[in-house]
């Protein structure tokens, strides 16, 4: 593409070039390519100039602010194109590039405090040729490619989409939060349908306050192309949000408390029943109904596959066709993720690190077993310190047995982390074993057969991070093993 043509109407370009590829990473640069110099959180990317230009980079596009134009002064040896808010702008340059990729898919963006992961994957297998973009990764369900963050930046999500339609991809479920709505990441694809799962606390040590959380989940209903939004009736903002739909887009309410949307169409869920192999309940829509047993477990998830049949439903696939393809839904790894073991107490990793993602876990699975409820959690340094006394308060209340661990302390110190949990706690049933992989191992081997044992926190994650160093760590990994000693020891 040509340089004019990529900046039109966004900046004007004294000289005109071709363009091979766009690089937000001065190491990723290749010969033709143009460097995109953002005003970075910690520095301006035009303090990389000098690797670009070496890899080879025909240009450098910049952001002015944050002292790019002042940079931009010492710099003669390429070409340098201003554009101002260049990282809110960075989009639309991207879908130009990679010719609108999103315009000829469904794009399917899901928000939400909790149920962004589960949704996008279960969708991701309810969907006719249907790629995905999240925490998990990007790609075909089961071949996944990492990603960096849920929601990639705004020209690696670009170049992801591009990559999926060239993959006879036809429709993508991503997830999309609070930060990337914020950071502009998704500006230029256009979206056919948004679902809000629902809000609750999260992220406010970068948003500061609810109300700025709220209202950068709403700016998605400002995206062009929306057709629905399928919005969670029993969530405390599901008026706010739907009160923010714009009136050429249809509302498609969701509820498991038997709530209806006045202004579109509204599709429930009752006669819950949570049974040792899953949950079963009746679906409602229209004039139709059919019961429904699914292998997940947790009120949450009746919540997560009735948007997703709702999803189906607002693309247009039938009611006994989009019903027929929930019997083919299986579990997401880490997301309630359940581990098998003969004779031995129910396990699950989930990855609940909010305090409203863990009073659900916890209180759904009281309906899922008669014995003891055990909890492993910790909460992540270096992030909302106000949430941790909460977590703590909501454990003991469920749990008959809470062990308070490590989860990624980053560059606080664990214990520090531990003591603010601790003052949410009141009782002799709360348990410190700071080192995760121990505490783990003492939960399997203490817990009675027909017990149940939440490992929360971390979920598919592989990693423990402590002082800025990622090390080898799985949940799933480490609670196998001591289920294997303990088959061993019995």
């Amino acid at each position: 593409m040509q340089l004019k043509n990529l900046l039109k109407g966004l900046a004007a370009v004294d000289k005109d070039m071709r363009v091979t590829g766009l690089a937000l990473d001065s190491r990723t640069v290749m010969s033709g390519n143009v460097f995109i110099a953002l005003d970075g959180a910690k520095q301006h990317g035009l303090m990389h100039t000098e690797q670009a230009v070496k890899k080879g980079a025909c240009g450098i596009i910049f952001d002015p602010a944050g002292g790019g134009a002042q940079l931009a002064e010492q710099i003669n040896d390429v070409a340098l194109v201003a554009v101002e808010g260049l990282g809110l702008k960075l989009g639309e340059i991207a879908a130009r590039f990679y010719n609108y990729p999103s315009r000829t898919m469904d794009v399917i963006g899901i928000t939400g405090t909790n149920g962004k992961t589960s949704c996008s994957q279960f969708l991701s297998q309810l969907l006719d040729d249907c790629g995905v973009i999240g925490t998990l990764g990007w790609g075909d369900r089961g071949k996944l490619h990492n990603t960096l963050n849920t929601t990639p930046d705004a020209l690696t999500i670009q170049k992801i989409l591009a990559e999926l339609l060239n993959n006879k991809k036809t429709a993508v479920a991503m997830e999309v939060s609070s930060h990337g709505l914020e950071q502009g990441r998704v500006n230029g694809i256009v979206f056919k349908g948004a679902v809000f799962t629902n809000i609750s606390r999260d992220h406010l040590d970068y948003h500061q306050s609810m109300d700025a959380y709220v209202q950068a989940k709403l700016t998605f209903l400002e995206k062009p192309g929306l057709a629905f939004a399928v919005v969670n009736l029993d969530d405390a903002y599901s008026r706010q949000i739907s009160a923010a739909v714009p009136e050429s887009v249809v509302i498609w309410g969701v509820s498991v408390k038997g709530k209806t949307s006045a202004a579109g169409e509204s599709v429930n869920a009752a006669n819950i029943v949570h049974q040792i192999d899953g949950i079963e309940f009746d679906i409602r829509w229209r004039e139709y109904a059919q019961r429904v047993k699914v292998p997940l477990y947790g009120d949450f998830n009746s919540e997560n596959v009735l948007t997703v049949l709702t999803v189906m439903l607002a693309m247009g696939i039938s009611f006994k066709d989009a019903v027929n393809r929930l019997t083919h839904i299986k579990a997401v790894t880490g997301r309630m993720e359940r581990l098998f073991g003969e004779q031995e107490p129910l396990i699950f990793i989930d990855y609940a690190h909010t305090p409203d993602a863990l009073d659900k876990v916890l209180s759904s699975l009281r309906k899922h077993s008669n014995e003891d409820l055990w909890v492993v959690f910790g909460c992540g340094g270096n992030r909302d310190t106000g949430k941790r006394a909460q977590m703590g308060k909501i454990a003991e209340r469920w749990a008959d047995h809470v062990i308070v661990t490590d989860d990624n302390p980053r560059f606080e110190n664990g214990l520090d982390i531990v003591r603010e949990i601790l003052t949410g706690c009141s009782s002799d049933k709360v348990e410190v074993i700071q080192n995760r992989e121990q505490a783990i191992q003492q939960v399997i081997s203490k817990a009675a057969e027909h017990d149940c044992i939440v490992i929360a926190g971390k979920g598919h994650e592989q990693y423990q991070e402590i002082n800025g160093v990622r090390l080898p760590f799985s949940d799933k990994r480490i609670a196998l093993e001591a289920l294997k000693m303990r088959a061993a020891n019995r």
